[in-house]
């Protein structure tokens, strides 16, 4: 019996309760869906659910008396062993060794789609994550988010949500022109503007602008400044994308902000917002009232000399997010933007929608790494292609995203290289192979799926595996609700330490002369699920599943 499966067992319990009038609820107030979670001492039963106490107040009555009710009829489902009530009215289920073993096949059966849900579906999200200046390569800085924006996607597109992953370019304003700048005045041999570029790219960059155009060196300053920007700025992006592909990130829409300002984006919210009350004139410059939600003061959209700010760009970019019709807007943004919040909240609000439902501003602490090398060729920074040949992706995606986005992190190279249980990333990644390397052998010794019978698997540690493969699906969900990838990966170490336990104890060929019986056959169907519960997860992480290690 699947969590999945229990928890409609219960909904039809109670609609069934509602239907008979044992318990005064309307039909409407009945979920298709009851929230089963495994008890925190497994002494307790297999699941438990709290739906009593969140329904009996609707009902008019005490959570105890609700409980009693519904565990009546819950001790009649097929497959479940017992019913306890606990505390001030929890519901605490044991599941027959059977139902409980009937998992492994299900797993098997569903294949990648297990663990994936509809609990956000419904959800059109556009989240928008990493989204460095083109002036350069991509560096530690944006790590984080690139491999916890990815996994976020993944598992919200896991829990029925329709999301574009997004990344906006900043292609507009002065840092563009100093960028520009900077490559010119490289193709000369003269010093490195004020406020400009310094690295090795920035020659990189001149000479990929010299293939191009081989007579940029005969133009004048002015002539040769728009043709340099064009070109460095495509060759970085090329760059940039070529990174992110290596590093298993793949982004929907790579949006430009300077095409916001060349169609007249600006202007128009501007006008929109005008026109919903929110903007008012001092001064010379074009003000949105933005302390009305919340901000800490009003901010400038147009300054008195009628160029456009920063901030009416942001305005632009969130009605452009709307109006491409994404009710919800994530922002994944670094640990010195938490003054954005407030201001993109505002913006949210001033156009109309709901700050604490249409939007949502996440922010990430700093990450280091341990003995990391400046980048030879960006000379002031760390780059991230420079640690994926370090590291290797796995490595350094599988420990960005086991931990929380808000706490800082310092990643251990040393340990990242050890092929030890010591390494996370190599722990769960080696009981994946392993599982791989079982099933091969058990093949080898003629052992196959041609039969199941899941009161087989009844050993302690069978009991325990299966909990938590069980427990698998409303990990994703809760990661997806939460925007929490950690809670899989952390999820997937559990999983690996029982199947190592599993594999200890239980034999899946059999040994020497011995006969192939159906306990090997359902052994290997649990072995299997387990392989596929680990690869599904580490697929939301952006981590590969190994066959051999």
């Amino acid at each position: 019996m699947t969590p999945e499966e229990l928890s409609l067992a219960i909904s039809a319990c109670l609609k069934d309760a509602v239907a008979a009038g044992e318990i005064a609820l309307s039909a409407s107030a009945v979920p298709d869906e009851v929230r089963v979670e495994r008890p925190k001492n497994r002494e307790h039963g297999d699941w438990a659910t709290s739906i009593a106490l969140q329904l009996s107040k609707q009902a008019g009555t005490n959570p105890r008396e609700f409980a009693t009710v519904l565990s009546a009829r819950l001790k009649s489902i097929n497959g479940v062993a017992a019913v306890d009530i606990a505390g001030p009215g929890f519901l605490n289920i044991t599941v027959d060794a059977g139902a409980a073993g009937a998992l492994a096949k299900a797993i098997v059966e569903a294949g990648p789609q297990y663990g994936t849900n509809s609990a956000l579906a419904g959800h059109t999200v556009n989240m928008e994550f990493v989204s460095a200046n083109p002036t350069g390569p991509l560096h530690i800085g944006h790590t984080r988010w690139a491999a916890l924006g990815d996994a976020i996607a993944r598992v919200l597109r896991a829990s029925g949500a329709e999301v574009t992953a997004e990344y906006y370019i900043n292609d507009a304003g002065t840092q563009m022109n100093v960028f520009a700048q900077s490559v010119y005045n490289r193709l000369h041999g003269l010093p490195v503007p004020d406020g400009g570029y310094p690295g090795q790219y920035i020659a990189d960059l001149g000479h990929e602008v010299l293939t191009a155009h081989p007579d940029i060196r005969e133009l004048t300053e002015v002539a040769a400044i728009p043709v340099i920007r064009a070109a460095a700025y495509e060759a970085q992006m090329k760059d940039i994308k070529a990174t992110l592909a290596d590093f298993g990130v793949d982004f929907d829409v790579f949006f430009s902000e300077q095409e916001l300002h060349d169609a007249g984006a600006i202007e128009s919210a501007v006008a929109r917002l005008r026109e919903q009350g929110h903007v008012f004139d001092d001064g010379g410059a074009v003000w949105l009232r933005t302390t009305d939600f919340g901000d800490d003061k009003d901010r400038v959209m147009i300054r008195a000399n009628g160029e456009p700010t920063y901030f009416a760009a942001d305005a632009a970019y969130y009605l452009s997010k709307k109006d491409r019709g994404y009710t919800e807007k994530i922002y994944l943004l670094g640990a010195d933007h938490h003054g954005y919040i407030y201001r993109l909240k505002a913006i949210a609000a001033a156009a109309g929608d709901d700050p604490e439902v249409n939007i949502e501003v996440l922010i990430g602490q700093l990450v280091s790494v341990n003995g990391a090398k400046l980048s030879k060729r960006a000379g002031n920074i760390i780059e991230l292609k420079d640690l994926i040949d370090w590291l290797g992706k796995d490595a350094v995606r599988y420990s960005l995203a086991r931990f929380p986005a808000d706490s800082p992190l310092t990643l251990d190279p040393d340990l990242l290289k050890k092929h030890s249980n010591e390494n996370p990333v190599f722990y769960v990644q080696y009981a994946h192979a392993r599982t791989r390397g079982a099933a091969r052998n058990a093949v080898a010794a003629g052992v196959d799926r041609s039969a199941f019978d899941a009161s087989l698997l009844d050993h302690a540690t069978e009991n325990e595996l299966l909990s938590y493969l069980g427990s698998y699906p409303s990990i994703v969900a809760k990661a997806a609700e939460l925007r929490e990838p950690h809670r899989v990966a952390r999820h997937l170490e559990v999983i690996a330490g029982a199947y190592h336990r599993w594999y200890d104890a239980c034999r899946i060929a059999p040994l020497g002369d011995e006969p192939v019986t159906d306990v090997n056959r359902t052994r290997l169907w649990l072995n299997d699920a387990t392989s596929q519960v680990l690869a599904n997860g580490l697929d939301l992480l952006g981590v590969s599943a190994p066959e051999r290690m």
